[in-house]
């Protein structure tokens, strides 16, 4: 019979595991209808109860963890150099200046003097993963605090350090320093799938150890909280203080970290998201082992490919991930890889979108040598790429660096219904207008977009622009690809020539 998989120091903690009895063995229910008769009547035959979680869950709280934090938190500060913070400044007869001014902490008060900041509190969840006291839970639970205690299930409370943090997949490790042979469980090697029960064990609202049940309800959600995007969305009645705290499944193992709900008003509305094992394992090791996670770095912006700027590039379908810049120095660059090249495959694997390659990338080692497959000019290339590191201080300055700044003279209306004017920088034309009902306002060009290429082609000129559209028409095609910059991002647009 299946086991739970907590653990102690040479020795296993075991509890009933309802894998072979979610079955419902000896369960039927069977519906019997006389549509021959005037008084048709349904029987159904009575059906057993499902397995009581007790069992699971006597096993696995004991490695399950409230977390208190206590943080400083700024408030706002008034002072005799600068005034009350965050509010505009006020003529010298305001009355409103004069409010602020005579505050006990103002600078009308000659003792006045900036506010200390605050302390707060704040609790979450997680739980044990070795047996001398690493603590997997939720970057967002202990980012930023200046103490971290964590509390058992038994009332036990132990001070604890943050071993390390990683923002990209909101997940963090703490050490409780000088335990051993605590109670500790394991990750789940075999995905979840739709369908599967979870049971999830927490510290909503700060109230302790509270267990709730639910099952998978769908994988691979992206809820924009993440670089990655990659969650199993549980209908386990999920709540504040939950973050952190384990989704396990009927063996004991872990199969999710419990991070995020969506609610409109703030509680359970049996929709929360979990960080898939899968993730969680790989970063809690980098966490353990050297206090940071190493990812591999292909160097590429990225967009996803809709219909329309696919047909205007001439590809099969969708699928694919649009190269809006390779970042100068690192390997896309350097094996070749353009801007408006569209990613199709990496090592032979087709790649679906923009999130599905910095997944298949992010899976992999630095210094790992990929064949990376893009759609260039109608045809498939094959490029040799070498992944680096990510550093993420780098690429931010990067980017800084490379972005144009946009600025409008002599403009001039466009067959689409772009009002453009050349960029003083020489680099595109600043869209200054776009006009009410035409074809660039139905793809949704604004004030401030930069265009950059239009059919591939630099545009610097509106004749430069117009003759790339004439020539795009002189093929018979009726979509172009617009490549523009819309503040600090690149994008590529199929924009159709007609409204037909």
């Amino acid at each position: 019979m299946p086991h739970t998989i907590l653990k102690r120091t040479g020795r296993f903690v075991t509890a009933t595991a309802f894998a072979a009895a979610i079955g419902f063995a000896g369960v039927s229910t069977v519906l019997f209808l006389d549509h021959g008769s005037a008084n048709a009547q349904i029987n159904v035959e009575t059906a057993a109860p499902p397995p009581s979680f007790a069992d699971l869950v006597d096993a696995v709280s004991p490695a399950v963890v409230s977390i208190q934090v206590e943080k400083e938190i700024q408030v706002q500060q008034f002072g005799p150099n600068g005034g009350f913070n965050n509010f505009p400044d006020l003529p010298e007869d305001n009355p409103l200046r004069r409010f602020f001014e005579q505050l006990p902490f103002g600078p009308g008060n000659p003792n006045g003097q900036p506010q200390r900041p605050r302390h707060a509190m704040a609790a979450g969840s997680g739980f044990i993963v070795s047996p001398d006291g690493y603590v997997v839970t939720n970057n967002h639970v202990v980012a930023d605090s200046t103490a971290v205690t964590v509390q058992f299930d038994n009332g036990d409370e132990y001070a604890a350090t943050v071993v390390g943090t990683d923002e990209r997949t909101d997940l963090a490790v703490v050490k409780i320093e000088g335990v051993h042979d605590l109670p500790y469980v394991e990750f789940s090697d075999a995905e979840a799938r739709v369908g599967d029960w979870v049971v999830a064990v927490g510290n909503p609202f700060g109230l302790g150890g509270t267990v709730t049940a639910g099952i998978v309800s769908a994988r691979g959600r992206d809820i924009n909280v993440s670089q990655y995007g990659d969650f199993l969305q549980i209908d386990a009645a999920i709540n504040l203080g939950n973050s952190g705290g384990p989704a396990f499944n009927l063996n004991g193992q872990v199969v999710g970290v419990n991070t995020a709900i969506y609610s409109p008003s703030g509680g359970n509305v049996g929709i929360a998201f979990a960080i898939p094992a899968s993730v969680v394992k790989r970063v809690v090791t980098d966490l353990m082992d050297h206090g940071a996670v190493t990812r591999a770095f292909l160097g590429v912006l990225l967009q996803d490919i809709d219909q329309s700027l696919a047909d205007s590039l001439g590809l099969p379908n969708s699928k694919g991930a649009m190269v809006t810049n390779p970042t100068p120095g690192y390997p896309a660059e350097a094996a070749g890889i353009k801007s408006g090249d569209v990613i199709v495959a990496v090592n032979g694997e087709q790649i679906d979108n923009a999130l599905d390659l910095t997944r298949t990338i992010s899976d992999m080692q630095p210094g790992t040598d990929v064949t990376v497959t893009v759609f260039r000019d109608g045809h498939n290339v094959d490029f040799n790429v070498t992944l680096d590191t990510y550093d993420e201080a780098a690429l931010s300055q990067s980017d800084q660096e490379s972005l144009p700044a946009p600025q409008i003279v002599e403009p001039a209306v466009s067959s689409v219904g772009l009002v453009l004017a050349p960029n003083k920088d020489g680099q595109g034309l600043v869209v200054e207008d776009v006009e009410s009902g035409s074809i660039a306002a139905d793809m949704g060009f604004a004030q401030g977009d930069v265009i950059l290429e239009a059919d591939g082609t630099a545009v610097t000129t509106v004749d430069e622009f117009e003759r790339a559209l004439t020539a795009v028409r002189d093929r018979g095609s009726d979509t172009v690809t617009i490549k523009l910059t819309r503040g600090s991002a690149v994008r590529f647009v199929g924009m159709p020539l007609s409204d037909n």
